[in-house]
């Protein structure tokens, strides 16, 4: 699957890696080198003019892990969910309040949402 970006919107993508949101360092370690299934995740990864927290192209899955950045930016996540998933990837949102304390749920429902999408 290929995916389009905007160039413009690496650089942003770049600082948000360098930021480490405590709760996707938390789940990146859990999605990172192959460790979820032997997929491929990206972190922060550009698709179109959007950046979403994590990818695996491979499975079409977008991971949003919805925290108090989220608070007030309901349009603008439902305009960037309605693009992703116009490009056929699936989008799966999780709190980072789950990813924070609750981590073994999180990797599980993970796991069934690629299990369904038959990966």
């Amino acid at each position: 699957m290929y995916l389009q970006i905007n160039k413009n919107m690496k650089p942003r993508a770049r600082d948000l890696r360098k930021a480490r949101n405590y709760a996707e360092v938390i789940l990146w370690r859990e999605l990172k080198n192959g460790k979820m299934m032997g997929l491929d995740f990206d972190r922060q990864k550009v698709i179109g003019s959007y950046i979403a927290d994590f990818c695996c192209e491979h499975a079409k899955l977008v991971i949003e892990v919805d925290g108090s950045s989220h608070i007030g930016r309901e349009e603008y996540d439902k305009e960037r969910d309605e693009y992703m998933q116009g490009l056929g990837l699936k989008i799966f949102r999780i709190s980072d309040f789950d990813v924070k304390h609750n981590l073994e749920y999180v990797l599980a429902e993970i796991k069934k949402v690629l299990c369904t999408l038959k990966v």
